[in-house]
């Protein structure tokens, strides 16, 4: 081995060091448990050539760490990461410790892959003093997963060449600096501080579009894009242009198509006839899939309509295998819409009646604003006979609908009276229509009728969220709550709309989305679980909390600069809080008991207003919750050790703690079923002032057929509804393959994605 002659950065060729390789793998080893230098060297050596780089030897080092990866010796994981960061700063910098920052931003500025702005906000000894602030120790406390979804998706690179040009904490101290850069001076500084600290230790968690674009020149940072189409070839046109622009923004996308006219309506006074949904749907595919989103993920997008649109046979089964091209739009996902009267002729055995939303005048509108309005000329249309109708039987409709979502995992529900009646919105004057690719976002929309309306609404979330699994307390989450709402409304003002429907909607509603991660850890800690109603109470008094502190928070922010325009559309104007519309079947299961002060709260939101016309919605944070080694979103894990296949390869994680809380952890297969988990989203759902990315999941071992009963997921959704959950993610089967391992490009595009 010693003959061996290795390829170093420069070109040169010299004889292999092993020594140099020891103290490289000693030096990532000091203070782990469980882990053998000699295992990794040896199993390394075993691939080593004549001539190899030392960047391959590098690569070879961090994968044989990264392959020992287990439940018994979690602590690879953390050896594998910082040989990859210490790889990851040689390919930056050309040597392991990192730069001034003041040189680094300069260096960066004049390449243009950092914002010029930060040279005009900032001098030279303001740099100095951010410079104190950073640590890059902490990079040492990334997993081995977190750093290859740094490198894959969040650092400024070249994705042709692969030349990377920063490290994390980079990115943690330019977040803030460009976030805060408005504030007098005098604060900032205090606030960059606070803000670093909080990201950089993973109290906070930031969003794909967020960590890798802000600093850069790219200002479009929302996570979800929400598009309304309304019933004109303009307005389906000016849809997909919209699609365009924001899917190569890294946006995930939602568009409501519901009111688009069935298959063969009347056009132009008789002149023809419509050629109905698919072929528009078609329309909206080819504009998502028509960009990449600059190499970080691929375009995504949900399609919402109405449970009882004519050409709802033929729209449920849109992305089933059977069938040929003409009659599938196999590459989007769907959401498809209910409310209380179409549960209600499940439950009596009763019939759906279909019609096409252009023969119905006020119908679909009613939908969504006023359910009694809804109910009555739902009636009346199902009575009179010279408008098109078809029907149906609820239970045989009801069962399409769980079959197509069950064989492709990827149609979902939403409660449009949920999401209405328990809404920051006054659903008269700003019904919410649609969500999003994720199904956690909850916002009123207007159509477009031309890319350039200033009348129609694209409604725009930003996201982010706390880390439950690094909170000691609860009245932490005050502190990290300001931190969190400060800047992400700074968010708004900072970045650019390329459509004026997006920011006039933003600055009407200046819309944020406040989520959770690693919930399963936050459980496990708490020696409580998902299935049998222990943890109800815990999570009650949690996302109390959260709803809590963000209303104070922006209701603080609204005190300094002023209400959102459109506040005065939101229920909040009028006095009412998430407490006081919830299902209260909610009560039945779960302690009612509030420990804030929301009397007082209420007071000040009338009095003052608040900044921001939404705060919280739970998004699965697949890729946000690797980087801060935690478990995703709300989620039970599937194994203690999870392996996610990305591009980047297969990334083993272990959860947090492993070897502690083992026993206390509940995996997804061991739940027995849904009920408990429906619960504990219905309890989130009273507080959660948007929607909730909640996924049901089967095992059909579990049932004597060895297939899952459709009863069994029809009890699902009716529970689901009776707790007033107001979205349904993905269904999942357990298929019998390796149940630890998930795709984790699999929602590519989406908020999953934050």
């Amino acid at each position: 081995m010693s003959t061996l002659t290795v390829t170093k950065r420069n070109g040169k060729t010299e004889n292999i060091n092993l020594e140099k390789i020891h103290k490289v793998i000693t030096w990532a080893a000091e203070g782990l448990d469980n882990v053998s230098v000699s295992q990794v060297e040896l199993k390394a050596q075993i691939q080593f050539f004549e001539g190899i780089r030392t960047t391959d030897i590098h690569e070879t080092l961090i994968k044989s760490a990264a392959d020992l990866i287990s439940e018994n010796t979690p602590d690879y994981q953390y050896l594998a990461a910082r040989l990859a960061i210490f790889n990851l700063r040689k390919k930056a910098f050309g040597d392991f410790e990192p730069p001034h920052i003041y040189d680094h931003v300069k260096n960066l500025v004049q390449q243009k892959r950092y914002d010029a702005h930060l040279l005009e906000d900032y001098t030279q000894e303001d740099f100095n003093q951010l410079n104190d602030v950073i640590d890059h120790s902490r990079d040492m406390n990334f997993s081995y997963a977190a750093v290859k979804q740094l490198e894959g998706k969040y650092l400024v690179q070249n994705r042709v060449t692969g030349e990377i040009y920063e490290s994390p904490q980079f990115i943690y101290i330019l977040v803030a600096a460009c976030l805060f850069a408005k504030y007098d001076k005098a604060e900032r500084l205090n606030l960059i501080r606070r803000f670093y600290n909080a990201v950089s230790q993973f109290k906070i968690s930031l969003p794909t579009p967020i960590m890798s674009g802000i600093r850069t020149p790219t200002r479009q940072f929302s996570s979800c894009v929400l598009i309304e189409c309304g019933d004109s070839l303009d307005s389906i046109n000016a849809t997909s242009s919209a699609i365009v622009k924001y899917v190569s923004q890294r946006a995930g996308i939602g568009v409501n198509a519901g009111a688009i006219r069935a298959l063969g309506s009347t056009i132009r006074g008789g002149e023809a006839f419509h050629t109905g949904c698919i072929p528009f749907y078609k329309h909206f595919q080819t504009a998502v899939k028509s960009c990449s989103q600059g190499g970080v993920r691929g375009g995504a997008a949900t399609v919402f309509y109405p449970i009882w649109h004519l050409e709802v046979e033929s729209l449920l089964v849109l992305k089933n295998n059977r069938g040929v091209e003409e009659n599938r739009v196999r590459h989007l996902d769907y959401g498809v819409q209910f409310n209380r009267l179409m549960y209600q002729r499940l439950i009596k055995g009763g019939n759906i009646t279909l019609f096409s939303p252009s023969d119905v005048p006020g119908l679909y509108d009613a939908f969504f604003a006023d359910q009694e309005e809804f109910d009555r000329l739902y009636t009346m249309y199902e009575q009179d006979d010279s408008i098109r109708k078809q029907t149906i039987k609820a239970t045989e409709l009801f069962t399409l609908f769980a079959s197509e979502r069950a064989s492709t995992g990827r149609i979902y529900l939403q409660n449009v009276d949920h999401c209405n009646t328990h809404s920051p919105f006054d659903p008269k004057v700003a019904p919410v229509k649609q969500s999003n690719l994720c199904l956690e976002i909850a916002l009123p929309t207007k159509p477009l009728n031309s890319i350039n309306d200033s009348e129609g609404e694209i409604a725009l979330c930003t996201l982010s969220a706390f880390n439950l699994g690094a909170l000691e307390n609860l009245d932490e989450l005050e502190e990290l709550a300001e931190l969190i709402v400060r800047a992400l409304d700074s968010l708004l003002d900072y970045q650019n709309y390329p459509i004026p429907a997006a920011q006039r909607a933003t600055e009407l509603r200046r819309t944020l989305g406040v989520g959770v991660i690693n919930y399963a850890y936050y459980l496990a800690k708490n020696g409580v679980k998902y299935s049998d109603g222990s943890a109800n109470e815990l999570t009650h008094k949690t996302f109390e909390a959260i709803q809590y502190f963000l209303l104070k928070a922006s209701n603080k922010l609204s005190k300094e600069f002023g209400p959102c325009l459109a506040f005065n559309e939101t229920t909040y104007s009028k006095g009412i809080l998430p407490i006081d519309s919830y299902k209260k079947e909610i009560d039945n299961i779960c302690p009612s008991t509030l420990y804030y002060d929301w009397e007082g709260l209420r007071s000040e939101i009338v009095k003052h207003g608040l900044r921001n016309s939404t705060l919280t919605a739970l998004m699965p944070s697949e890729t946000s919750s690797q980087i801060s080694n935690a478990t995703n979103g709300i989620e039970p894990p599937r194994g203690f050790v999870s392996v996610k296949a990305s591009k980047d390869g297969i990334l083993k994680q272990v959860v947090p703690e492993f070897e502690r809380l083992k026993d206390s952890y509940e995996l997804l297969w061991t739940i027995p079923s849904n009920d408990g988990y429906l619960q504990l989203v219905g309890i989130m759902q009273k507080f959660v002032d948007q929607a909730i990315s909640a996924n049901t999941n089967y095992d059909p071992q579990k049932f004597e057929s060895q297939k899952v009963p459709m009863k069994v997921i029809l009890k699902d959704l009716l529970t689901a509804y009776k707790l007033g959950v107001k979205t349904l993610y993905y269904h999942n089967t357990r298929d019998g393959a390796d149940d630890k391992q998930e795709d984790m490009d699999d929602c590519a595009g989406g908020a999953c994605k934050i």
